[in-house]
C-alpha cells in the first residue's frame, strides 16, 4: 500500500465582485483546495498504478469537504474541477490517480451531480502553476460556468511530489453573456444539458 504523505495543504478562497463590470447582486465565490504529498511512485516505473487510488479516497472526502465548508455548505456549489501538479520525477500518469479518489468524493458530498469532473494534469517543476478547468456539475454545456482556477505552491511540488487540488464555485462568470444553456435550463439527466 503506497504511501501519500502530506506535506502541507492550502486552502484559497476567492470573491470576485466584479471583472470590469457593474458589481453582481452576490459577489461570486470559488474555492481551491491544494494538498502537496509525496509521490511513492517518484523515480521507477510502476506498472499497475490503479490500486492506489483506493489509498487517495480519504484525502479526497477530507479535502472536499474543507472545500464545501469555506463555500458556506453545499447548497449553491455548482461548479467543479480537479487538477494534479506532478514532480519532476513522476509521471503524468500519476496525477491520474486523482480521478477516482478526488471527482468522486466532491460529488459523493455534493449530492446530486451527473456533470463530469473536469480536469488537469501536468508533470511541472517547483513553483508551477496548474489551471483547473471549471464546469457546471450537472451540465457540461452550460457556457457560464466554463472557467479556470489557476493555483500553485511556491515550494512544490519536489521531484518526488504530487499537488492534488479540487475546486469549487457558486456560479458562473460574474459576467458570462455567451448565450447557449444557461444554469437555468439545466434538466440534469445525463450530464450533458
Amino acid at each position: 500500500m503506497p504511501e501519500f504523505e502530506i506535506r502541507k495543504t492550502t486552502l484559497i478562497v476567492e470573491d470576485i465582485h466584479h471583472d470590469g463590470g457593474p458589481a453582481p447582486e452576490q459577489p461570486r465565490r470559488r474555492a481551491a483546495m491544494l494538498a502537496l504529498v509525496r509521490n511513492p511512485f517518484a523515480g521507477h516505473h510502476e506498472p499497475d498504478l490503479q490500486p492506489a487510488m483506493e489509498d487517495l479516497k480519504p484525502l479526497g472526502l477530507a479535502m472536499s469537504r474543507r472545500l464545501i465548508a469555506a463555500l458556506d455548505g453545499p447548497e449553491g456549489i455548482d461548479g467543479y474541477g480537479k487538477g494534479a501538479l506532478v514532480g519532476a520525477s513522476g509521471e503524468t500518469e500519476h496525477g491520474a490517480l486523482w480521478h477516482v479518489p478526488g471527482g468522486y468524493a466532491m460529488r459523493e458530498l455534493l449530492g446530486e451531480s451527473r456533470a463530469i469532473v473536469p480536469s488537469a494534469m501536468k508533470v511541472g517543476a517547483m513553483g508551477a502553476t496548474l489551471d483547473v478547468p471549471l464546469g457546471h456539475i450537472n451540465a457540461a454545456y452550460v457556457r457560464s460556468h466554463f472557467d479556470a482556477f489557476t493555483v500553485s505552491m511556491p515550494d512544490g511540488p519536489r521531484a518526488d511530489e504530487i499537488v492534488f487540488v479540487l475546486a469549487m464555485a457558486r456560479g458562473g462568470r460574474v459576467h458570462s453573456r455567451m448565450g447557449g444553456l444557461e444554469a437555468t435550463q439545466v434538466t440534469g439527466t445525463d450530464g450533458l444539458r
